[in-house]
């Protein structure tokens, strides 16, 4: 017993270390989730030994791969590079001056997150045919994934402590030369943390290019697989897409690393003074405005055209609007609770007991999302028809693949939140007699709460909007808003698929303003490495 504790009272005298048994439990879990997420990969390799290397390496090593790793490495960094640009600009001109209706902006540059990037293609193109190639789906994808940027930039704005701005440039420091030395670095991991999911957004994406015409290893892997019928070709460019995927993780952990980073304080004792715009006021609002108008007047403004038109379809729906919306709902609901309850073990893991191996672990999960939807899907076609044929078409493995493909989406939230905990509060629970069981309920899930709504909310938003596994997992005589909206842009339907499109949005909407509410609470976890 502690010393001066009077006796038949709990000793608080330290922390409580977990019995080994609980620490391998948790270590278990962990890599069992981690095992079930990266089982795409097991599916590729083992098509890639059962191909041969000989074989793997003609498909490797010819014309096509090349031009298709040149289209999609340039998108990318293009995308990248602009998304940066105008998210940190938007959310310094948002948060940090006295622009017009900045609260009216902050809110509608957002909102382009909810609205699917296939949508936004479908709006630019219905209305402007030419637009197409390398620089439409600069166009597109920039205004469709920005926010991606704008959100933890603007979160880290907010809270971030002004003191620092005021010593550069009491030191003699210019506005620019503040902003470059110290704003920029106070938002540094925030920024990179954008532009990491930005990257691995265009990796993966299919419909927006396949409306555009620009052939990436995406678009080309769903020909090789469903026109095509070349499974080797498509797992080659796969495995190509993965180490795409896994130089962009590290390259992000590279930047992260390097140099010493200005604190960001979220508990900052005051907030920053708004800078005073002058003569550049009119210019910025202008630019912001023209902002909004492109990302999001656009699709919806194309929207309201088609539905008010009316369709001319002679193409059978599937399924009704009311049926694919509870469909969507359905499946989707279904995996934002599984991918957030998966993403538990592997956060607790790394939050309790930090190190390499555990942060390894938990960047291995990222790569996932460097895959195709497709890729994910075929993968557990083949496990399901080898292991478990009662599953395949079935919705418990379309939503267990929803799970799969966003599941990084949800540990990213909920790390943040788990590791926003204190651990001696948990500890004061277990010395006043409470178990396990009653420590978390009580006292560690209304803390993480917000972040499992958040990340569930992420899952959501996503799942909603997948197309090319719904079409591969789809159940038979089942569809989903995604699937029919496509079924009628490939039949030239626009007025027949822009319902469908609307209420995509529609239901986003909700997903979207929790996750934005989210960034705002954490915005120093935003910055933290996955």
């Amino acid at each position: 017993m502690a010393a001066g504790v009077p006796p038949g009272l709990p000793s608080v005298a330290g922390p409580r270390r977990r019995p080994p048994g609980q620490r391998r439990g948790l270590a278990v879990a962990a890599v069992a989730v981690t095992a079930l997420v990266l089982a795409p990969l097991v599916f590729l390799i083992l098509r890639a030994i059962q191909v041969g290397w000989s074989d793997l390496s003609s498909l490797l090593f010819r014309h096509l791969t090349a031009v298709l790793l040149w289209n999609t490495v340039r998108l990318t960094v293009v995308v990248s590079a602009l998304c940066a640009v105008i998210g940190v600009g938007a959310a310094w001109c948002i948060e940090r001056t006295d622009l017009p209706a900045r609260r009216v902006l902050g809110v509608l540059v957002v909102l382009p997150v909810a609205i699917p990037d296939f949508v936004v293609s479908f709006g630019w193109v219905s209305v402007a045919p030419a637009i197409h190639g390398f620089w439409g789906a600069v166009l597109v994808m920039t205004l469709a994934v920005y926010p991606l940027v704008y959100l933890p930039v603007a979160a880290a704005l907010r809270n971030s402590d002004p003191a620092q701005e005021e010593v550069a440039r009491s030191l003699g420091a210019g506005r620019w030369e503040s902003f470059w030395r110290v704003t920029l670095r106070q938002v540094r991991p925030a920024l990179l943390g954008g532009c990491l999911l930005v990257a691995l957004a265009i990796l993966a994406e299919y419909g927006a290019f396949e409306i555009l015409r620009y052939q990436t290893f995406t678009t080309e892997i769903f020909t090789e697989f469903q026109e095509g019928f070349s499974a080797p070709a498509a797992s080659a460019l796969s495995l190509v897409l993965v180490l795409l995927g896994l130089a962009v993780l590290i390259s992000d952990g590279f930047a992260r690393d390097r140099g010493r980073l200005a604190r960001v304080d979220r508990h900052a004792a005051r907030t920053p003074r708004p800078r005073h715009l002058g003569g550049a006021v009119v210019p910025v609002s202008v630019g912001l405005w023209v902002l909004v108008g492109l990302a999001l007047g656009v699709p919806v403004g194309t929207l309201l055209y088609w539905m008010a038109r009316g369709s001319s379809t002679t193409l059978p729906a599937t399924a009704t609007l009311l049926g694919a919306t509870l469909h969507t709902a359905g499946y989707s609901a279904a995996a934002a609770m599984v991918s957030t309850a998966m993403a538990l073990p592997v956060a607790l893991l790394g939050s309790r007991r930090p190190g390499r191996a555990t942060a390894a672990l938990e960047r291995a999960n990222f790569l996932i999302q460097a895959l195709p939807g497709l890729v994910v899907a075929l993968a557990l076609v083949f496990f399901s028809v080898r292991y478990a044929g009662f599953l395949y078409q079935s919705p418990v493995l379309l939503v267990f693949c929803y799970s799969v493909l966003f599941f990084p989406l949800a540990l990213v939230c909920v790390r943040a939140s788990v590791a926003q905990v204190p651990r001696g509060l948990e500890d004061v629970a277990r010395s006043l007699g409470q178990g396990r069981l009653a420590v978390w309920w009580r006292v560690s899930l209304p803390l993480v709460a917000p972040g499992l709504a958040a990340g569930a909310c992420l899952v959501f938003l996503s799942a909603v909007t997948e197309l090319t596994a719904t079409l591969v997992l789809i159940p038979t005589d089942t569809a989903t808003l995604a699937t029919q909206f496509w079924a009628f842009t490939s039949n030239l339907s626009y007025g027949a698929a822009a319902p469908y499109a609307a209420v995509m949005v529609a239901i986003a909407v909700g997903p979207s303003y929790v996750l934005g509410r989210w960034f705002d609470r954490r915005p120093a976890s935003m910055g933290a490495r996955p």
